[in-house]
């Protein structure tokens, strides 16, 4: 393997060495004077700070030529109306003008100020805007990014109304998903997916609201995404940056700033019918209010959905019975304290409450269940976060202090042939408390680099009983502690103008602890120290190359790895230990343009993953799920994406995803353990093979109304549900569809959208409850769904 490795860096290094002569032209689009600045000062291998948030998001025309760094940034302080202040011959200040009238006269008159045309700059042939991958934590722009990014504007996951992380699965071909109801799935990410159910197992995927983590081993808790800025995906591992539970990679969502200087409010409503079900209905609002004139500022986002149920129980005499309820708030205010620094209080809460699960029986009616109780679930996140952000000079620092809580309650069929009815409830309740403090400077024309710690403590506690007539009997449960305290680092240096060398590394020390719960006087546990506690210490390496052989061509080579700790599990009423899982990642890929922009875009990779003690689910003998390490296993991936302007205003866009993985050592103290896992040959939950094709249309009719269209298909592939016999039955093999029309102006317009318009029942998912494998069970797609919506800017 090693031949073979640096072969390929040496490839690198000599086919970036002609890159030195496509380095000197300026390319910045039209955009914010705050991104422009960015992009010129990244191009220029300056320092260009824009230091007032109102002044940094005026518009500006594009920018291009060759020009030193002062003529650029002087250029960008004429077209936004500021003034340019000199630190020196590599750093400058773009201020408010002297001479710029109080706001009090721009009050009364805001909507026309708002909508005045931008200045241009002298003008230039359009090109790519350089993008800054804010989830790399260091300003690090996507031509100089080492990985797989994929950036979903803020726009888009609202485009036809406010939805979850569906949306994102929706979007990127190597995103999946489960699907056991809104609250309680799991996300997984080129092809790393450990098990379909939520227990003590931490995630594959990390998900982050700005710099802390959603949760640590509690389900997807899928947060309403409005009144986002943009979703970030990078493909995994991303251990270094982002240390336990990033194999597969980490979604960081950007929600937008609150504004500090002017008031506005946004508005979503639209109602929906659902073929052989029941109407839904959604709302937002979003509202922006200066408390104290650019200095403090107040944000907030409510939404509220009713999901409309489709599945039927004949045996109750109920129809739709699986209709959810969401409901949302999210508020944030900003505190500018000095020139260069603020502070952010952020809290958002999120309950949802579904009637009953999804799942149908297999070869029966397509929507119907045959069971006859009700398997209602119950979903609560809540978060708060401290944020302090500013700068000294040209080192920056961010410091986000935060605690959440995530409660999930459920409920399943555990009836027996010709039995009694009985339920079996579940009750999974997360806190979790994490600071992350950091201090980086951005790679400018020679280096860069970044330095944190962070600091978690998550507690999980699992209790589980059988409820039946008039009885209800406790099962054994599990209490997981885990404190991690942390140190991480990365750097970067431009060899020269075609290629950038970027290594990093993070040492973590982990104290677990843990207890079983509920546990008969009767029943021994299968190991005395597992209730004892214990400390690990990890340490995660990271090394990229990246080259850039043509000016729009980027290709990149990487190493890195990821873990997950260890913990407890409940096994047939016994308490085990399961020990934590390493992945180590080798990838090699390109990009020609950025997603979205320009004539023609194009990225492909390919990576071969090593995964060690791998962390899986399956099924104990009194059907419940359980945990233990299944052995080592190999995953090849192949990805490939981009998208075309093919037509004024007509973008086609496509994706695809290939994995092939296996099991090949297999855990010999599982097999003997449990007879059932002996058929263990590729790791689950992931299709081999997912597709998408995308189209996006704009048209102007007349001078304000404009008619935008999307539409998209995805294919899933075949997947297995989980390992061993009983997890065995293949899922997946169907086509997911949808499309989306908004006509108005940018402050008005109504939209019509449509899903599953073939309307197919599929199977995303073949499990509803444990306790009822026999049953061959489906998770149909919704059926057909038309929704008409509306929506208006204030």
């Amino acid at each position: 393997m090693l031949r073979p490795r640096y072969g390929l860096l040496a490839t690198l290094v000599a086919i970036a060495a002609p890159a030195q002569a496509n380095e000197a032209r300026l390319d910045v689009p039209k955009g914010r004077l705050g991104d422009a600045a960015v992009a010129a000062a990244q191009q220029t291998g300056s320092t260009i700070v824009v230091v007032d948030e109102n002044l940094s998001n005026r518009k500006v025309g594009p920018l291009r030529g060759t020009m030193t760094a002062r003529q650029a940034a002087e250029r960008l302080a004429r077209a936004s109306g500021g003034h340019l202040v000199v630190v020196n011959g590599a750093a400058f200040r773009i201020e408010r003008a002297p001479t710029t009238p109080p706001r009090l006269a721009a009050v009364e008159r805001p909507a026309k100020a708002a909508r005045r045309p931008a200045p241009e700059l002298p003008p230039e042939a359009f090109s790519e805007q350089p993008i800054v991958v804010v989830a790399s934590k260091r300003d690090l722009t996507l031509r100089d990014f080492p990985g797989q990014v994929h950036q979903i504007d803020g726009s888009d996951l609202v485009f036809g109304g406010v939805g979850g992380t569906d949306r994102i699965a929706a979007r990127i071909a190597t995103v999946s998903t489960t699907h056991l109801g809104t609250g309680r799935n799991k996300l997984f990410i080129r092809g790393i997916a450990d098990s379909s159910f939520t227990g003590p197992t931490q995630s594959t995927v990390g998900q982050y609201l700005g710099d802390l983590r959603l949760s640590y081993n509690a389900p997807d808790p899928d947060l309403r995404l409005s009144d986002m800025r943009a979703v970030e995906v990078l493909e995994g591992p991303q251990g270094a940056l982002y240390g336990a539970g990033s194999l597969g990679g980490i979604v960081r969502f950007v929600p937008n700033d609150p504004d500090l200087g002017a008031a506005a409010a946004s508005g979503i409503v639209g109602g929906s019918v659902t073929a052989r079900g029941e109407p839904g209905f959604d709302a937002n609002l979003v509202v922006n209010l200066p408390l104290a004139e650019d200095r403090i500022g107040l944000r907030v986002a409510a939404d509220g959905e009713r999901q409309g149920g489709y599945i039927d129980k004949p045996l109750l005499r109920r129809e739709d019975v699986n209709r959810t309820w969401v409901g949302a708030v999210r508020g944030s205010i900003r505190a500018r304290i000095a020139a260069d620094w603020t502070l952010d209080l952020i809290g958002l809460t999120q309950t949802t409450r579904g009637d009953d699960s999804q799942y149908a029986d297999r070869g029966g009616a397509p929507l119907e269940r045959s069971a006859r109780v009700s398997e209602g679930y119950g979903a609560h996140y809540g978060q708060g976060q401290i944020v302090l952000s500013g700068r000294v000079g040209d080192i920056r620092l961010r410091s986000s202090t935060g605690a959440a809580r995530q409660d999930l309650s459920e409920r399943y069929d555990a009836t027996l042939p010709d039995g009694p009815d009985r339920l079996f409830v579940q009750r999974n309740r997360t806190l979790l408390f994490a600071n992350e403090t950091r201090i980086w400077q951005p790679l400018g024309r020679r280096f860069g680099w970044l330095a944190g710690i962070s600091y978690t403590h998550n507690n999980t506690r699992l209790q589980r009983e059988l409820q039946a007539s008039d009885t209800i009997t406790p099962y054994t449960g599990v209490a997981n502690s885990i404190e991690e305290f942390t140190l991480y680092g990365e750097a970067s240096v431009r060899l020269f103008e075609g290629l950038v060398a970027s290594a990093g590394g993070r040492l973590t020390w982990s104290t677990l602890d843990g207890a079983g719960e509920d546990v008969r006087p009767e029943i021994a546990l299968a190991n005395g120290a597992i209730t004892a506690q214990r400390t690990e210490r990890m340490a995660l390496p990271s090394l990229a190359l990246t080259a850039h052989p043509l000016a729009a061509l980027t290709m990149y080579l990487r190493y890195q790895e990821g873990f997950r700790p260890g913990g407890l599990t409940v096994d047939n009423d016994f308490v085990r230990r399961f020990r934590n899982d390493r992945i180590s990642t080798i990838e090699f890929g390109l990009r020609r343009g950025s997603a979205g922009r320009g004539p023609f875009d194009l990225a492909a990779s390919v990576s071969f993953t090593d995964w060690r003690d791998i962390q899986a689910d399956y099924i104990d003998l009194a059907g419940l799920p359980t945990t233990a390490n299944v052995g080592n296993g190999q995953i090849w991936t192949f990805t490939l994406t981009g998208s075309a302007l093919i037509a004024p205003g007509l973008r086609i866009d496509a994706g695809g995803v290939i994995n092939r993985s296996r099991i090949s050592q297999p855990n010999l103290y599982a097999d003997v353990l449990v007879p059932s896992l002996i058929p263990i040959t590729e790791v689950p939950n992931v299709a081999k093979v997912a597709a998408r094709i995308g189209v996006d249309y704009r048209r102007k009719l007349g001078s304000a109304i404009e008619l935008h269209g999307q539409g998209w298909a995805r294919y899933v592939g075949q997947s297995r549900l989980g390992v061993g016999p009983e997890l065995g039955d293949l899922q997946g093999d169907y086509l997911e569809t949808g499309a989306t029309i908004r006509l108005g102006t940018d402050a008005q317009g109504a939209t019509l959208s449509i899903t599953n318009i073939p309307d197919v029942a599929g199977n995303r998912f073949a499990l509803g409850t444990p306790f009822a494998i026999g049953r061959n069970q489906v998770t149909p797609l919704r059926p057909l769904t038309v929704r008409l919506g509306f929506d208006a800017r204030f």
